[in-house]
């Protein structure tokens, strides 16, 4: 999140210099973007993964800390909870094969990770939420022990004022109460970057958005919570609520929260990190000593770090990131998918979500224009509810009236023009093919991962108690993971 952060309480001052800066850095971020040139260079991915550590009984193994500094790896790095960890991958041009290039990396530093935490009882999953995870393993004693986390945490308790409060409807809804963020570390995620046009950010942004929810459901891998059977993608519903920090009795405006779908179709790549600005108090009021505005007129690229740590405490679906490196550029860092089911499904994810928005991409202000933004927002939601069985709104060039239409039916008719959009990149075509082919195969079977654990786990409860039955298919969820096969070509006997 930009600055090293060594302390987890912050006195009121320190919260307004920080505010201040962060309208220092707006404007400074204003200048850069007017700048000629700015952000010009070759398209490239890079993506984040998070995971779960689980023990020799397949539940949480909080050892983070210990496997970090035994892998030594600067890539890997701690996550919010004690059984989290997150890879970030290197970035790579979006030419070639840079999926099948990260795919790589992925399935070498998971070998690698997984020798340095078999010795203290620990294997990593990337999975969307843990079947086998309790309640119990949840509470403050989770919380991983370095001051970003402690601060972060205290923040958002301290605006909240009161419990978070999940609940989640479903065929089995729950309802929970919990006195800190850690709630949130049961929701882990494949977080890709991309970086596109400075000039053309909003367009780029757009199209992203609008083909999220198809991307969602197709990639859904988290459908339980606790024992509880929900949503197809629970996750999204269950990072949303855990660290609402909005107190139910303050309100006295409608006030978005700090994990959100969007506020409107975009305009501008500045306005989001405005209205991020605007909307959120800061967390965490770390200082740098740069002076942004002097280091414009030196005609340099600033760090803008407050700005940047500022944006790393929001946590749209979607988000605007702002990085210096190369002479600074613009990026699209995509929350939503879930992790898992394994490296070569997560990667097929990652191409059809950039596929799909290249494929909307010259129709974009025609189909914002037709398709109210709280549309594409309920879009996102049924996704994650429903996931291949949800109904959307889907706007088309040629359209008189809007209506709700299959997801399925929209995903079937995207693929290829996701396809056609990508031959006219420089990415070879037989990484287009081969990703794009386990799209396909999702969409012809009806499965994913979320699906199969679905099925799986009610044909355990046949003969097997709830919690045998979620740690069974656990079991032979990770044993499907390590042969690396796209989750649509798993038997459905378990």
């Amino acid at each position: 999140m930009g600055l090293a952060i060594n302390k987890s309480e912050f006195s009121a001052d320190e919260f307004a210099r920080f505010a201040a800066k962060v309208r220092t850095d707006l404007t400074a971020l204003a200048r850069l973007l007017d700048r000629p040139g700015f952000g010009e260079g070759e398209s490239s991915i890079g993506a984040e993964v998070e995971f779960y550590i689980v023990n020799p009984e397949l539940r949480v193994q909080p050892i983070n800390t210990q496997v970090t500094a035994s892998v030594q790896d600067p890539q890997l790095t701690l996550e919010l909870n004690r059984f989290n960890l997150e890879y970030n991958l290197s970035p790579r041009i979006f030419k070639g094969t840079p999926f099948f290039q990260t795919e790589q990396e992925l399935l070498a530093a998971i070998r690698r990770i997984n020798q340095h935490a078999a010795p203290l009882g620990g294997e990593l999953v990337p999975i969307g939420i843990l079947p086998t995870l309790r309640q119990s393993d949840t509470t403050a004693k989770a919380l991983t022990d370095v001051p970003r986390y402690h601060a972060l945490s205290n923040a958002l308790v301290k605006q909240r004022g009161e419990p978070f409060n999940i609940h989640i409807r479903g065929n089995d809804a729950i309802n929970l109460a919990a006195d800190d963020v850690t709630m949130e570390g049961a929701t882990t995620s494949f977080q890709l970057h991309w970086r596109v046009p400075a000039h053309r950010f909003a367009d780029y942004f757009n199209a992203v958005q609008l083909v999220t929810p198809i991307a969602l459901a197709l990639a859904s891998n988290s459908p339980s919570l606790f024992g509880h059977h929900l949503w197809d993608e629970t996750r999204i519903a269950l990072f949303k609520q855990s660290i609402d920090s909005r107190s139910p009795h303050h309100r006295t405006w409608r006030h978005p929260p700090r994990v959100y779908y969007g506020n409107g179709w975009v305009r501008s790549a500045w306005e989001l990190f405005a209205a991020s600005a605007a909307l959120y108090p800061p967390i965490i009021p770390v200082m740098s000593e740069e002076e942004p505005l002097a280091v414009i007129a030196r005609g340099q690229v600033p760090e803008l770090a407050e700005l940047r740590l500022h944006q790393g405490t929001t946590w749209p679906w979607n988000r605007a990131i702002f990085d210096p490196a190369g002479g600074g550029h613009l990026r699209i860092e995509m929350r939503s998918m879930p992790a898992g089911p394994t490296a070569v499904d997560m990667c097929a994810n990652g191409l059809f979500v950039i596929g799909a928005a290249l494929a909307v991409l010259d129709d974009i202000h025609h189909l914002t224009s037709i398709l109210p933004f709280n549309y594409s927002e309920h879009n996102f939601y049924r996704a994650a509810k429903y996931g291949l069985d949800a109904a959307i709104v889907w706007p088309h060039t040629d359209q008189v009236q809007l209506q709700d239409t299959p997801l399925l039916t929209v995903a079937r008719a995207l693929l290829p023009r996701a396809r056609d959009a990508l031959q006219a990149t420089a990415v070879d075509g037989t990484e287009i093919q081969h990703l794009l082919g386990i799209i396909e195969g999702r969409i012809a079977t009806a499965m994913t991962g979320a699906r199969w654990q679905r099925h799986i786990t009610e044909s355990f409860m046949q003969s097997l108690g709830p919690d045998e039955a979620f740690r069974a298919m656990l079991a032979l969820y990770m044993a499907n993971q390590k042969n690396n096969r796209p989750v649509h070509e798993w038997t459905l006997s378990p």
